[in-house]
């Protein structure tokens, strides 16, 4: 079972999960509803495509730019399509 936790809170969790470069990608229906909402920063990868990104809100709590998909990768990474990850950089953790 993979989860992803920050400040205490899970925010997906799945025996179903994809790994692409030591990050657990989470399935969208795995991701509890709430705390992750759009932001407008993006990023272009070379292999994957165009990322878009999400801050995890919890209270009073914001965690910017914590969490990212990939809504239409290119054919390598179609895999993980419909998967957010999680930036273990910004605190979360993510536990497989």
């Amino acid at each position: 079972m993979a989860k992803a936790i920050w400040n205490g809170v899970i925010l997906a969790e799945s025996n179903k999960y994809e790994m692409v470069e030591g990050n657990v990608y989470f399935p969208a229906e795995s991701l509890k509803k709430g705390y992750l909402h759009d932001n407008e920063f993006a990023y272009e990868c070379a292999w994957k495509g165009h990322a878009e990104y999400f801050d995890i809100i919890i209270g009073d709590k914001v965690n910017n730019n914590a969490a990212w998909s990939y809504p239409d990768p290119k054919p390598a990474a179609k895999r993980i399509k419909g998967h957010v990850a999680f930036e273990r950089s910004k605190g979360v953790q993510v536990e497989v």
